[in-house]
């Protein structure tokens, strides 16, 4: 089970952009491989990553540096180590590091290892990912189970660069139907959107996470878009399916207003969230993620004490899956749920541990990925692992998106055994 090799190189993601790949061998020859994801929207608190800047390649945002630290720094300490003891290895790293954010190795370099040393594990104990995952949780966790998958199917704001703001119109199955009926619900709609966005000549090339990105006006014409292609279908909207949304409002919010095109003046948060009532009433609005800035609390607080009641008010840039800004999310009393993303602090059990405290707090978990992904799948085993209520892995479409549904497909499939 002791580490033999740690080697790492430079990929793609689906952006065309370099990741760091990390390659853990223990001496029993168990592999483990993993490679981290990178966003676009990235929120102020979220762990560092190393680029090298040099403008010859990449447009400067190549990843050599990171590289050559897994291989020459991390590598060096991790050789010998027991690779089940995934706390000691990730402890390690955050103490080489030193910095609050990971700014000195790197969240590329450091998550990769991370994750791939518990491949390589979980491997070696004849174990699935997501039931070596478990083990680390602590004794009150809730028993593994799926997720219900958030589809983002209309791509907008910095995911899109179309003409409205929102970053993501989202559809929700009902929670009470089965992983595969999910998908299929999934797939169904989203080719049903397409059908209709030919109808009506509108565009259906995709954003960043494989949502469609047709030209619209306002944030309020891509719900309007969505209400009227699922009314082509059987589905029906509030029973069978819900709509959600995840602003990313930092993109919005200049000189402490928010600037969206369905309004003409400067708002407020309590104007935004006067907007938001409004969408709620019209629409089967169920989840809002990030619809104020990640500093506004007060925004939060009210959008808590005006919108929780019906929907679900989510923290990603808020939060940043950091432990402390989620302390400071539950005192405020700012969420009822929280996106988890690896790569936003760094280790897999700085993760884990995050879920444990959002659950203690009651709060709903949404295990999420990135913009610029690979075909790395863990994320869909840690969901499973940490029971989250919600996954959001994007439309039922790109490679990197479906790698993660066929693996939760396949872990539906161990699960009924």
């Amino acid at each position: 089970m002791k580490i033999k090799d740690i080697t790492a190189r430079e990929i793609l993601n689906a952006k065309g952009n370099p990741a760091v790949e990390a390659t853990v061998v223990l001496q029993d020859g168990s592999t483990g491989i993993a490679s981290c994801p990178q966003g676009t929207s990235v929120g102020s608190y979220e762990a560092a990553e190393v680029r090298d800047h040099d403008m010859t390649r990449f447009y400067g945002n190549g990843m050599l540096k990171a590289v050559n630290t897994v291989t020459h720094v991390i590598a060096k300490d991790l050789i010998g180590m027991d690779a089940t003891k995934q706390r000691e290895i990730d402890k390690r790293m955050i103490e080489l590091d030193g910095t609050q954010n990971k700014s000195k190795l790197g969240v590329n370099a450091i998550l990769p290892v991370s994750m791939a040393v518990a491949k390589a594990a979980s491997a070696s104990e004849h174990l699935p990912l997501f039931r070596y995952l478990h083990s680390f949780l602590g004794e009150k966790s809730v028993a593994e189970k799926m997720p219900t998958p958030l589809f983002n199917i209309v791509n907008g704001g910095a995911h899109a660069m179309n003409t409205f703001d929102f970053q993501e119109f989202i559809i929700i199955p009902a929670t009470f139907k089965t992983f595969e009926q999910c998908i299929h619900m999934g797939t169904g709609l989203y080719h049903a959107l397409r059908d209709f966005l030919l109808s009506n000549g509108l565009s259906t090339l995709v954003g960043d996470e494989g949502g469609f990105a047709p030209v619209l006006s306002t944030n309020y014409d891509g719900l309007s878009l969505l209400t009227q292609a699922i009314e082509t279908t059987n589905r029906r909207i509030g029973f069978d399916v819900f709509f959600g949304i995840d602003a990313a409002s930092n993109n919005f919010y200049r000189d402490r207003v928010y600037h969206i095109k369905d309004r003409g003046s400067e708002l407020t948060a309590k104007a935004m969230n006067d907007f938001y009532e409004t969408l709620l009433k019209e629409f089967k609005i169920l989840y809002l993620e990030d619809i104020l800035s990640e500093d506004d609390w007060d925004g939060w607080k009210d959008a808590m004490s005006r919108l929780a009641e019906g929907a679900l008010i989510v923290g990603d840039d808020l939060v940043a899956t950091n432990p402390y800004r989620l302390q400071m999310a539950i005192n405020k009393q700012a969420i009822n749920a929280v996106v988890v993303k690896p790569n936003q602090i760094g280790t897999v059990i700085e993760s884990l541990a995050l879920v444990d405290v959002a659950r203690a707090a009651g709060l709903k978990v949404i295990v999420s990925h990135r913009s610029g992904e690979t075909n790395d799948d863990f994320i869909a085993d840690f969901a499973v692992a940490v029971a989250a209520d919600y996954a959001k892995f994007g439309a039922p479409a790109r490679g990197e998106r479906i790698a993660k549904y066929n693996r939760l497909l396949a872990i539906a499939s161990l699960l009924e055994r």
